[in-house]
């Protein structure tokens, strides 16, 4: 079972925003709650036969996934579903451990279902310059996609 501790964050600019996750993981809204997004991270990795506990990342050499969408906001389930969605267009191989489409979308898949990352914290913010944004970054410890080693 995962596990772990977030709390609110207060609104703020985009770049003391970017300072801030990357300093501790926060949520801003109730409509997600933590369980929300440790729930959609437990369902990917259960789908690929991962498991593990997570807790509030406690050092600062963690991974990032970053999601952004100017059409609403961002549910904790729609993040994870995004790369878990897009497995089959991916086609990572996990016998040869190598995606057939290199790139970013690739990396995010393997780093939401990587089964050594036991810490997770997300944040969740809306931002009005010229337009809205909505972005959702989550943060993994230990980082996964390590060269050479398998996701699961």
């Amino acid at each position: 079972e995962i596990k772990t501790v977030i709390t609110t964050m207060p609104r703020t600019s985009p770049a003391i925003f970017c300072l801030l996750a990357l300093a501790t993981i926060h949520l801003s809204s109730a409509h997600n709650k933590p369980e929300d997004y440790l729930k959609a991270h437990n369902e990917a990795r259960a789908s690929v036969g991962g498991n593990c506990n997570l807790k509030k990342p406690q050092v600062s050499k963690y991974s990032e996934t970053i999601a952004w969408s100017s059409q609403g906001e961002i549910t904790a389930a729609e993040f994870v579903k995004m790369y878990m969605d897009g497995k089959p267009l991916i086609l990572y191989d996990y016998n040869s451990n190598i995606c057939a489409l290199n790139g970013t979308k690739c990396a995010i898949y393997t780093q939401v279902v990587w089964r050594n990352s036991v810490r997770l914290g997300c944040a969740k913010e809306r931002c009005n310059n010229n337009g809205i944004l909505n972005f959702v970054i989550c943060n993994y410890d230990p980082r996964g996609n390590v060269f050479g080693q398998r996701p699961y």
